[in-house]
């Protein structure tokens, strides 16, 4: 296989990877569990690396974006009982299909910045949950967990210290509902994934019932880089409020769709360009830059903005998971919408009513609309339905499938408009 290299500019986690280093021999040569090792050697305390953490800006690279190194220094580290580290690795929002290549890739990357995670939270026991679809990663995880094992740099008194750390893989069922922590958290109880009220937080009340910190495959493999190249140089590699690399899997109508490595702030031209343009020559109409869940933005609203937390959500959307969908002129928002509308329905988990009802209403009126019975009022109707699931419902599900909905109405309203009055799609030259 040949280097990802040329994929990225300044990568840090897939830097140097062609497919058959991944191994524990591999990354030491690469300077891997240099961190690690340099703090129990140093005997670094905690509260340095939480600081370290604050200072580089990194922020949590599922999603949410939350600060990671302000959710390390929730965990109340004098708890006299059981803890628990959890890296969500249950990768099913479409679109997004970066972690299973950290996984897949640089395996270790992941090990070393949960062993490191673990310390700074004063934490014996890890657990990775794996997307339930992803098996052959979830076997090389392992691979690389016992290598980790055999070589001191997991289990008791790691490289002769006082640390102990047990970290085991624990493979998902393909849940999309499991990617919430909560949910989840329940899964690896062995319960329905199901989510869970909040209060109270996975800090207090997490995996057992015990205090839990749980955090992205991306953000824990960024931690051994921030630690060996200093805080403030990570943040410099972005921009203010959004510091360090972030891996963007780009799917859809481009040449080279795959995942590449940029820092933050890169403009989204720049991720064109590496992804070798739009496919066939055609023009870009639409872009979906944050996963499924995240609002559409038009095209050459898009090839004005940069790809960060701030800029994106000036463009209307967000930067979510980092997985971009690019829709050239040939695709019908309507049928695109379509598709997205099923899999929302198809994947809620039926605990809250407004999104147990409503995303399947949504999906059968845009249903509607694709084939030709649509009704003028049916975009009325169908932000209404939206109003009434986002902010409602008990995980963020029901916003996943409502602002899709919102988005391409507000944004392509025309080529509803046209369905309904000419039982027919507006782009007939859709593939």
């Amino acid at each position: 296989m040949t280097s990802l290299h040329d994929r990225h500019i300044n990568p840090l986690i897939l830097k140097d990877l062609t497919g058959d280093n991944w191994h524990l021999e591999d990354y030491v040569k690469r300077g891997g569990y240099s961190a690690l090792r340099r703090i129990l050697e140093e005997k670094i305390t905690p509260e340095q690396i939480i600081a370290d953490l604050k200072t580089s800006g990194l922020r949590g690279r599922g999603g949410a974006g939350f600060p990671t190194g302000l959710k390390w220094s929730f965990m109340p580290r004098q708890f006299p009982g059981q803890k628990y580290l959890v890296c969500n690795t249950d990768e099913g929002e479409p679109g997004t299909f970066k972690d299973r290549d950290i996984i897949r890739y640089n395996p270790h990357a992941l090990i070393e910045g949960m062993a490191i995670g673990a310390y700074a939270m004063g934490i014996t026991v890890g657990y990775n949950y794996i997307h339930g679809e992803i098996f052959q990663e979830y076997l090389r995880f392992e691979e690389a967990l016992e290598e980790a094992r055999a070589a001191g740099f997991l289990g008791d008194r790691i490289l002769g210290s006082d640390f102990s750390f047990q970290l085991h893989a624990h493979h998902g069922y393909g849940a999309y509902i499991c990617g919430e922590e909560t949910a989840l958290l329940e899964s690896l109880e062995g319960k329905k994934g199901q989510p869970r009220f909040k209060p109270p937080f996975p800090a207090s009340f997490g995996l057992y019932g015990k205090p839990t910190t749980i955090n992205n495959t991306e953000t824990f493999a960024a931690v051994p880089f921030i630690l060996n190249m200093g805080a403030a140089e990570y943040m410099g590699l972005g921009k203010p409020n959004n510091g360090g690399t972030k891996i963007f899997s780009i799917s859809g109508d481009v040449e080279r769709p795959g995942n590449y490595e940029v820092p933050l702030g890169t403009p989204f031209a720049k991720l064109m360009e590496l992804a070798g343009g739009m496919r066939g020559g055609k023009k870009i109409k639409a872009v979906i830059p944050g996963g499924s869940s995240a609002p559409v933005v038009r095209g050459d609203v898009m090839m004005q903005t940069d790809l960060d937390y701030d800029s994106i959500a000036k463009a209307g959307s967000m930067l979510g998971s980092g997985a971009v969908i690019v829709m050239d002129e040939t695709r019908c928002m309507v049928k695109s919408l379509l598709r997205l509308s099923y899999f929302y329905y198809e994947e809620s988990c039926g605990q809250c009513t407004p999104c147990r009802e409503g995303t399947g209403w949504m999906y059968r009126m845009v249903h509607r609309i694709e084939h030709g019975q649509g009704r003028p009022e049916d975009m009325d109707m169908l932000n209404s339905i939206a109003d009434n699931i986002q902010g409602r419902t008990i995980c963020a599900l029901g916003d996943a499938a409502a602002m899709p909905v919102r988005a391409m109405i507000k944004n392509f309203r025309e080529e509803f408009e046209y369905h309904v009055e000419h039982k027919h799609c507006l782009v007939p030259t859709y593939l």
